[in-house]
């Protein structure tokens, strides 16, 4: 595939004040991933100061000392506090050190830039306000200054409170055995920012050790790791595209993203029985989370199911088709023995399909050819719809047999639309060298080969298909970062 093609990118960053649904979505136990602190990689240098710049930020010209006391703009500050930086605690250190020893004696930081910008809003405004005091730049990341008591002139200083903010979150991720909240314990925090009586404590149990770490930092939910939460969502979080399959870095579980949720898969044959799992593409672990956890697929394609009312369903899609009868079951090629049960959470994500009965044809679909004309058609439910390419053949279709059958049997089904690629596919035509991305059911063009590779994508998922396949979506708009 040429890279030099036009492509659009299915996620964008916010820039516009934090949504609803983010605040709703806000999980105490899970505020951002592991990742989302220890990711030195997610931010150059220069897009630090790209940062600065489009927040129009006071820190976009603030120059001061570092840790060392070197005179550096905050840009550099701050990035090479995440990514060039060195902990030495516990080595034995001469009075000044150079970089060299400080290679071979201590262990490389490795901050997400990102965390860092996010925790000086948290703390003190200082990517928003325009014109800070004096005393929010000395005590940028409120380090050394615990709550309810004065702070510690040691760590005065922009650079000192960067750098050292830097340097306690990766003690944390590193040696979370040392401090009091740790990933999987249970605690009790106050709410003294409660409206109702009954909100007054919240009973937390940190996932994971970034969450475990925000709390040893502030040691409450409201405000502070709210705000920190909704700040984040607000700088960094990326809109993921409907029909998307997404896994976070460093974690196990794909998700499908459907209607606005995040849709789990609870075994791998749910997954692989509908998807292929080369289209899976790695995202940061705050991309999911601010959306709603939805019913998860726990049975694979094709599965047949028994509700607690004691009905029987065949699932194929989207659908459950109820079994009407043992002669059903037999049509199928199911023995009612064999059938799994199902409560009605697993069942409440698929709508109802036609009954299956004795003289149901194809229960499961099928690829019918016309043994005069040679079309082939996808039957299922009593209906026919025409396949415009055989690329639907060796992807969509792969593992169903083509059955040869006269222009009078497939006369007995009603013809619908062409059979078109669900969201989330990766489309070029023979006529053009651009690339889609279907979208809610639209083409939409993908702006460079620079951001489809950023974004995860693959250039061997890219299906080349006839125009008039192409011809059958209306025009989407294209997608920017």
């Amino acid at each position: 595939m040429n890279k030099n093609i036009l492509i659009v990118v299915f996620f964008f960053l916010l820039a516009s004040p934090v949504s609803a649904a983010s605040e709703i979505n806000f999980d105490p136990s899970y505020i951002i991933g592991d990742s989302d602190i220890t990711n030195s990689k997610a931010m150059s240098y220069q897009d630090v100061v790209d940062f600065l710049r489009s927040q129009n930020s006071y820190l976009a010209n603030y120059k001061t000392e570092n840790a060392d006391g070197q005179v550096q703009d905050a840009a550099q500050i701050i990035y090479n506090a995440a990514v060039n930086n060195y902990d030495c605690s516990g080595a034995n250190m001469s009075d000044n050190p150079s970089a060299q020893e400080k290679q071979i004696k201590c262990k490389p930081v490795s901050i997400n830039p990102q965390f860092l910008l996010v925790l000086l809003q948290k703390e003190q405004s200082l990517i928003s306000d325009k014109t800070p005091r004096a005393s929010q730049l000395d005590w940028a990341m409120g380090y050394g200054c615990p709550d309810g008591g004065g702070c510690n002139s040691r760590w005065k200083g922009f650079g000192k409170q960067v750098n050292s903010a830097a340097l306690q979150f990766f003690e944390y991720m590193t040696a979370p055995y040392k401090y009091s909240f740790k990933a999987g314990n249970l605690y009790r925090f106050d709410n003294k920012y409660a409206i109702e009586e009954n909100q007054q404590s919240l009973l937390v149990r940190p996932a994971n050790k970034a969450t475990a770490a925000l709390y040893n930092y502030t040691p409450h939910v409201y405000n502070g790791n709210y705000n920190l939460f909704n700040i984040w969502q607000s700088y960094f979080k990326k809109d993921l595209l409907e029909g998307s399959l997404v896994q976070a870095a460093g974690e196990a579980g794909v998700w499908l993203i459907r209607n606005g949720a995040k849709i789990p898969f609870l075994s791998k044959m749910a997954l692989t029985s509908r998807f292929d799992e080369n289209k899976i593409i790695t995202v940061k672990p705050s991309d999911l989370a601010s959306y709603v956890k939805g019913g998860a697929i726990r049975f694979p394609q094709y599965s047949v199911v028994r509700a607690p009312d004691g009905i029987a369903y065949l699932l194929v899609d989207d659908k459950k088709r109820k079994i009407a009868s043992d002669d059903a079951f037999r049509q199928i090629g199911y023995n009612p023995e064999e059938v799994e049960n199902a409560s009605w959470q697993d069942l409440e994500n698929y709508s109802v399909g036609a009954e299956i009965t004795g003289t149901s044809a194809y229960p499961t679909g099928a690829l019918l050819q016309n043994n005069k004309t040679g079309g082939v058609y996808w039957v299922i439910e009593g209906t026919r719809s025409p396949i415009l390419d055989k690329v639907f053949l060796a992807t969509k279709y792969k593992n169903k047999k083509i059955i040869q059958v006269s222009p009078t049997e497939l006369e007995q089904y009603q013809e619908t639309n062409p059979v078109m690629f669900d969201d989330g596919e990766l489309l070029t035509s023979t006529s053009s060298n651009a690339v889609y991305v279907i979208s809610e059911g639209k083409k939409r063009p993908i702006p460079s080969a620079e951001i489809f590779e950023s974004v995860g994508f693959k250039w061997t998922n890219v299906l080349t298909v006839n125009p008039k396949v192409l011809y059958l979506y209306p025009n989407g708009e294209p997608l920017s970062i």
